[in-house]
């Protein structure tokens, strides 16, 4: 199959990836997170993606979408910098420990408790609103708890293709009683290294289609801001149960899959 037939390529393929990253942009920019969740499973279900090379090539758009949230943040002063670092080292680490892992646990049990995860974080953000005013206190042990995060955040991506802003945001406003803006800016700030380590992997091994995630990555940066912007003029109260209603549609993907791998 060449280049013009493929289902991967061509007039409707392009536009496709287009449409698919100016929506995985403003979710990104909204909520803070990569935007795999979206890109991953529209990439399998529209042009036929196998699920390691729509991984592959989701985490390699991430990279530019990423990079244009965190200017947008910045620019607000909504960047908690060394946090970022601290989690994107523990989260690099926590990956390597994830894959090593993967044979040896069981996915479906791992898959309905991170569902169980979800659903406290659900509930948690209709009990706790972030206060816009509220900063990152540094200290050595919230440095240490950060660190803490990161790997488990790595280890949970390593073992079922977690993105990190599924889990930092929400840690950040209800651990560490971080505003909502700062948590998603330093979110998208954590996933770049992160993103950048397994992209450079994925293209050792050719999991990437990388015209497929040049599109969607320039894609998406034409929405980022925008989304990140949106995040700014909407209420706290209101930001958290659109975050909640995100998470809600993560957590039945994450059950399909469990409920999937059980019957197999």
């Amino acid at each position: 199959m060449d280049a013009a037939t493929s289902p991967r390529h061509g007039a409707r393929a392009y536009a496709v990836y287009v449409v698919i990253g100016l929506f995985a942009g403003l979710l990104s920019g909204l909520f803070g997170v990569g935007g795999g969740t979206i890109i991953v499973p529209l990439l399998v279900l529209m042009l036929h993606f196998d699920q390691r090379r729509a991984a592959g090539t989701s985490l390699a758009a991430i990279v530019p979408t990423a990079a244009v949230g965190v200017i947008s943040y910045a620019a607000s002063g909504s960047v908690a910098w060394v946090p970022a670092i601290i989690l994107a080292v523990g989260a690099v680490v926590g990956a390597q420990i994830g894959t090593r892992l993967l044979p040896r646990i069981s996915q479906t049990a791992l898959r309905w408790g991170f569902v169980g995860f979800l659903v406290v974080v659900i509930a948690s953000l209709f009990l706790v609103i972030p206060s816009r005013d509220a900063a990152f206190d540094l200290t050595w042990w919230s440095g240490l708890a950060l660190v803490v995060v990161g790997i488990g955040t790595g280890i949970l991506a390593g073992l079922i293709g977690v993105g990190g802003g599924v889990i930092v945001v929400p840690v950040l406003m209800l651990a560490f009683g971080t505003s909502d803006l700062v948590a998603k800016g330093t979110s998208l700030l954590m996933m770049i290294p992160t993103a950048v380590s397994g992209t450079v992997g994925n293209l050792r091994h050719r999991n990437v289609d990388v015209l497929a995630a040049a599109v969607i990555g320039v894609s998406a940066c034409t929405t980022t801001a925008l989304g990140a912007w949106l995040a700014t003029i909407i209420d706290p109260a209101f930001g958290n149960m659109l975050f909640a209603a995100y998470l809600v549609i993560i957590a039945a993907q994450m059950a399909m899959k469990a409920i999937r791998g059980r019957q197999r």
